[in-house]
């Protein structure tokens, strides 16, 4: 051993003397130091960590499967002592016995290596045992494997927490967002009951009273099935309504679809096709002329309005029963451009529409026809314009495809619900040709109150204005 005035670094003491032991001469210190730093950095281990692994080896496997020479153990346990007190002094060297000659032996190798820091003292205790003990770098190997699994699971663990809290939270906004579209609908419902109650309350008390006279319990009972049953029925109206829109858009968008395919057909002889095309040009100008769209507005004063017709025409008052739908034939004129039209009613509203039939009129005189909705099938076909408009489709003219035996309609005004009995709704329309004006007031959403229709129409002709 070298005396303690040539100390060297633990790390070139200890791999110049195994240098020596295996025959490794070739290699200078340096070299053999670089080498196994190098390999402790590869190891994946903060020193200190590695320190604690390979001490923790040591005392599990000395003396047990593994055995170390006198001088080894001298070594490890002077690196140990370094690490654990640092330099030997005599304050931290502890007294030995007279005769305690491994107590000598350990502080002299504990001395000899001098001034080396605590890492310079745990780099050597590593080398040292990795070079006496091959099994020790399996087991530092092992170790790094296990704590590379535990960290590749808390990772996965933290993903899997992180997703199930994104989850909960979409679940939670889902949620949120079904239970405030269900708050809607019964806001809608509810607004919607009230308005039709308050709009019915007093007919279902009337009835009620005739069932069950002298009885309140059963004609509150009563009353309340009445308007259960009135909504439900005024929702189903609605939604028929709707697929009947739906279903018109839908015949327009297949013509369109249907004529954009006609287009891009092979075009045929030029001299046919010049024909066709005139032909169906002067078709088309002589019998579907363009349409103009209608004007409609409202304005105040209704209970003046309604004074005025009553005064005017009494004819021009028509009672509209529940479930019933008034059709006003307009013949045009053949010294006039434009028809106009005025309507309110008493209390509540009225569905309005204008359509336009392209028939030749025997008559100049504005006639009323009333029909229910059970007895549709039962009218002259003349005036079956519901059934026609079930059984055509729009075409892409604003047209209806009729059956065979009824004049075709054209769609001026959709019928919509107006609320006639608060403004008087007005309208014109510029004549598309000769035929009859169809005006539908229509009552057939209503299947207990009747409806007190005013209106009047009129047309632009010099001088003055007919009813």
């Amino acid at each position: 051993m070298a005396t303690t005035d040539e100390a060297v670094s633990v790390l070139e003491k200890d791999i110049q003397e195994l240098n020596v032991s295996t025959g490794e001469s070739n290699k200078t210190d340096d070299d053999t130091k670089s080498e196994k730093i190098y390999e402790l950095h590869l190891w994946g281990f903060e020193t200190r960590e590695l320190y604690k692994i390979a001490l923790n080896f040591y005392k599990e496997k000395e003396g047990k499967g593994i055995r170390f020479s006198y001088e080894d153990k001298l070594k490890l346990v002077a690196f140990t002592q370094q690490v654990t007190h640092g330099k030997c002094t005599a304050k931290n060297a502890p007294p030995l016995g007279v005769l305690d000659v491994i107590g000598r032996d350990r502080r002299l190798a504990w001395q000899n290596l001098g001034d080396i820091s605590k890492e310079q003292a745990m780099e050597g205790f590593i080398v040292l045992l990795d070079k006496l003990c091959p099994l020790f770098k399996t087991v530092v190997e092992a170790q790094k494997r296990d704590i590379e699994e535990k960290k590749r699971l808390k990772k996965e663990e933290e993903i899997k927490r992180i997703e199930e809290e994104k989850r909960l939270a979409e679940l939670a906004e889902a949620q949120k967002r079904e239970e405030e579209e269900r708050l809607k609908l019964e806001t809608q419902k509810r607004q919607i009951q009230d308005a039709l109650n308050r709009q019915t309350y007093y007919q279902f008390k009337v009835y009620a009273e005739q069932q069950y006279p002298g009885n309140p319990e059963q004609q509150a009972v009563l009353i309340r099935q009445l308007q259960e049953q009135h909504y439900h029925q005024y929702m189903q109206q609605l939604h028929q309504n709707q697929l009947v829109i739906e279903d018109q858009k839908l015949e327009v968008s297949n013509v369109s679809d249907n004529a954009n395919k006609e287009t891009q057909k092979e075009p045929i002889a030029e001299n046919e096709s010049n024909l066709l095309q005139d032909e169906d040009s002067d078709e088309l100008q002589e019998d579907w002329p363009p349409i103009a769209t209608a004007e409609m507005w409202t304005r105040k004063g209704v209970e003046k309005f309604k004074e005025t017709i009553r005064k005017e025409a009494g004819d021009a008052v028509i009672k509209i029963g529940h479930g019933e739908t008034v059709t006003v034939r307009v013949p045009t004129l053949e010294d006039s451009s434009c028809l106009f039209w005025e309507f309110a009613t008493d209390g509540y509203d009225i569905g309005f529409g204008v359509y336009f039939e392209w028939s030749k009129s025997n008559t100049d005189q504005v006639s009323v026809h009333i029909s229910e909705s059970e007895d549709d099938e039962n009218e002259d076909d003349e005036y079956e314009i519901q059934d026609d408009l079930e059984s055509g489709g729009i075409n892409e003219n604003n047209r209806i495809d009729h059956k065979p035996t009824t004049p075709p309609i054209s769609v001026i005004v959709p019928i919509y619900r107006r609320d006639s009995q608060e403004e008087v709704y007005a309208g014109s329309h510029q004549y598309p040709g000769q035929g009859v004006y169809l005006l539908k007031f229509d009552n057939s959403y209503s299947l207990w109150r009747s409806k007190t229709l005013y209106y009047r129409v009129y047309y632009t002709r010099p001088g003055f204005t007919t009813d």
